[in-house]
């Protein structure tokens, strides 16, 4: 903007300098017959006011640099004005002892308004020269009264020399001769002053473009001024008007640069400080009381507009609710598509709820819509119906479709509680505990607070459990449907603990993978899981391969591959005795997933996808990825009863796997109808209770052989019929 501006009076100065030119030009060319145009009766009146415009002017600059220079105390402005004070003052003298003009404090004489005239020229270049070759830097008010008390005295002291009857300075115009050498010479040490400052002030025009324009603008003017006071006739030659007039301009010219070093331009530059404060303010409103990705208010508008409204008795209702599947998403497809998910979802819950309630959201993934207002029960469940339902439409972003389900927890003013802060926590825990329901939609309770205050003292205990040997594994046997053969296991992650006893993987293992747990947890695993099973290889006297779940925190270390290349050189066991599990979710992000199960597959392990089914895999990349086995989820297993029963997706997902040439392992077998079922669909391995339940190690080396024979005879007799 300073730039434009900056073009602009560049622009402005240069037409000013081309009219004058052609003032000039017209004067010069028609100088005969613009001779005594004003009349010899009205000269002394023309004459009078052009000097007064001057006066003005000088007076106008002092003033101007006498108020602001209060605020603004810089040197080089207070040198400015106590010089122009000076030139006001004398160009007043000038103007009285001028040779006809109608004052008679005293007798007018050229003497008089020629050392006037001749002293304020020499002011203007060098006074003005001085000032801007001076260091600018802060002064004090004492130092401004100074200036200007001592220029008053100084102007005044050579006043009175000037009008002392002896004439103690020499005379500089001859009455009926003309000008003296001496005045001609001050006339041209002005003039060579000028054009010094002229070229000072060129050198100075990158650091101040108008100020250092607008001061040579008024120093060519002044120059122009003297040619013409020169080189005139007499008082009624048009050249001597001319000459006052470039001299009006020349203050003029000065009084613009000072009014914008000292008006224009810290006003304008507070106006936009102004500006980016307020646009600053916006801004700083905007990133503290909204939220980046959604846009809609964030945490601590929500808690500051409870603050203000929740009181009285009248109830009031907050919703809060999250999808149980966006960190899952952010984990295995990045932050790009979580954070996609969460502003479409807040753009559909806008749309649902309008401007009726208000809606927010917090920082971790959650919104929340607060009614101030009584609702019956009701009708706050009938509108998280509405929400879950237009949110169970996939969410299309990119070439991913994603879904999730939306889990609602509702607290009620004054009911459960009467701070914003708790209102908001059991809100929080009734949502969480929603997904355990069917509905995915709970009120709160006052048992959920004990709830989540166990949750937290089982997190403590986590963190002891390794450290104490509280952890151990169990192994579920697979059975080969084609051999009958029992030559793999899944191992599972047990936690005894020394006073609560057993406790299920379901409640701690969401507990150690919210905690960061599950890296150490991880590895404790495999390494537990191969050294166990390089010891049932050498019991058994046969190859035996070990199954073993990963979570996405452990699949997206940076050292992963590294990890697992330390653990079977640790443990010396076969790469092709180690299988490792990954869910369907964390195939979703197969640039990133590819790489990484391409450097396991070279290791020599293989790799499965776990509950195949329930997840969100694309079947045009599944083909494309280096895997070597899915495991069908047992809720699809469950389906079947009886041989008669057809189960379309396990139809589907044992005929898709035979196409791609991997093997299928189905899981949560109970039943023998289950198991013929599977067997005529050319399944290649089942797990599940009807051949062995997850068990101890040292109990699977105890039974492998009478789990062994019993699962041969059910599948010999299966072949039978």
């Amino acid at each position: 903007m300073t730039k434009t501006f900056d073009r602009k009076y560049i622009r402005n100065i240069s037409l000013y300098l081309i009219c004058s030119i052609l003032l000039i030009a017209l004067v010069v060319l028609f100088s005969d017959e613009l001779y005594g145009i004003f009349g010899e009766e009205n000269y002394i009146s023309v004459h009078l006011l052009i000097e007064l415009l001057s006066a003005i002017g000088t007076m106008s600059i002092a003033a101007q640099l006498w108020l602001t220079t209060r605020f603004n105390l810089f040197n080089k402005d207070i040198y400015l004005g106590a010089l122009f004070l000076s030139i006001a003052i004398l160009t007043v003298c000038h103007m009285i002892s001028y040779k006809g003009m109608p004052f008679f404090i005293t007798e007018s004489s050229p003497y008089q308004a020629t050392w006037f005239y001749m002293f304020t020229r020499l002011l203007l270049a060098f006074g003005i020269l001085a000032i801007m070759v001076t260091k600018n830097k802060k002064s004090t008010i004492t130092a401004r009264n100074i200036a200007f008390g001592t220029s008053i005295l100084l102007t005044f002291a050579f006043i009175i020399v000037i009008y002392q009857p002896n004439r103690l300075l020499p005379t500089l115009v001859e009455e009926g001769v003309g000008t003296t050498t001496l005045k001609n010479v001050l006339q041209f040490l002005a003039l060579a002053g000028q054009i010094v400052l002229i070229l000072y002030l060129n050198k100075q025009v990158k650091r101040a473009v108008r100020r250092s324009l607008l001061f040579i603008t008024a120093s060519i003017y002044i120059i122009i001024s003297d040619i013409f006071f020169i080189t005139y006739n007499d008082v009624y030659d048009i050249s001597n008007f001319t000459g006052h007039v470039f001299q009006f301009f020349a203050y003029v010219a000065i009084f613009r640069a000072v009014y914008f070093t000292t008006v224009e331009y810290p006003f304008k530059s507070m106006s936009e400080a102004n500006k980016h404060l307020e646009q600053s303010r916006k801004e700083m409103h905007q990133m503290a009381y909204y939220d980046d990705i959604t846009t809609l208010p964030n945490e601590r508008f929500l808690i500051e507009k409870l603050n203000k409204s929740i009181h009285g008795l009248t109830q009031k209702t907050l919703i809060v609710m999250e999808f149980d599947r966006i960190t899952a998403i952010k984990s295995s497809l990045g932050s790009f598509y979580s954070e996609q998910m969460l502003k479409m979802a807040a753009e559909r819950i806008s749309n649902v709820i309008g401007e009726k309630y208000f809606i927010s959201k917090l920082r971790i993934d959650q919104f929340v819509i607060y009614i101030n207002e009584y609702k019956e029960d009701e009708e706050i469940t009938k509108l998280c119906k509405d929400l879950q339902n237009i949110m169970a439409a996939p969410f299309h972003i990119q070439h991913f479709s994603l879904t999730g389900n939306l889990n609602i927890g509702i607290a009620h003013y004054p009911k459960d509680s009467t701070t914003s802060e708790n209102l908001i926590k059991y809100a929080q825990f009734a949502m969480y505990e929603a997904d355990k329901v069917p509905e995915r939609i709970l009120f709160y309770q006052s048992s959920m607070l004990n709830l989540r205050t166990k949750r937290v003292e089982l997190e403590n205990d986590l963190y002891k459990a390794l450290e104490n040997d509280e952890l151990f594994l169990q192994y579920q046997p697979q059975l080969d449907l084609q051999t009958g053969e029992i030559k793999s296991m899944e191992a599972l992650v047990r936690w005894n603990h020394p006073t609560k006893g057993w406790i299920s993987p379901m409640d701690f293992i969401p507990i150690a993978e919210e905690s960061g747990l599950i890296i150490p947890f991880g590895r404790w695993v495999l390494e537990t899981a191969c050294r166990q099973t390089m010891e049932l290889q050498k019991v058994l006297n046969k190859p035996f391969k070990v199954s073993v779940n990963l979570s996405v925190g452990q699949l997206f270390q940076d050292n992963f591959v590294d990890i697992i290349k330390e653990v079977i050189k640790d443990t010396n066991i076969s790469p092709q005795s180690l299988e490792l599990e990954i869910t369907e979710s964390m195939t979703m992000n197969t640039n990133y997933i590819t790489p990484i199960l391409k450097d396991l597959k070279e290791i020599g392990l293989t790799i499965a996808i776990d509950d195949f089914g329930t997840g969100y895999s694309s079947l045009s990349y599944l083909k494309d990825l280096p895997i070597d086995c899915l495991k069908i989820d047992r809720s699809f297993v469950q389906k079947v009863t009886n041989i008669e029963d057809r189960e379309p997706l396990v139809d589907m997902i044992i005929s898709m796997a035979q196409h791609l040439k991997l093997s299928v392992v189905a899981e949560g077998i109970e039943t023998i109808e289950q198991l013929q079922y599977l067997q005529r669909k050319n399944c290649d391995f089942i797990q599940g209770y009807l051949i062995s339940k997850p068990i101890n190690y040292e109990e699977l080396v105890e039974k492998y052989e009478e789990i062994q024979q019993e699962a041969k005879e059910k599948v010999y007799q299966l072949n039978m019929i």
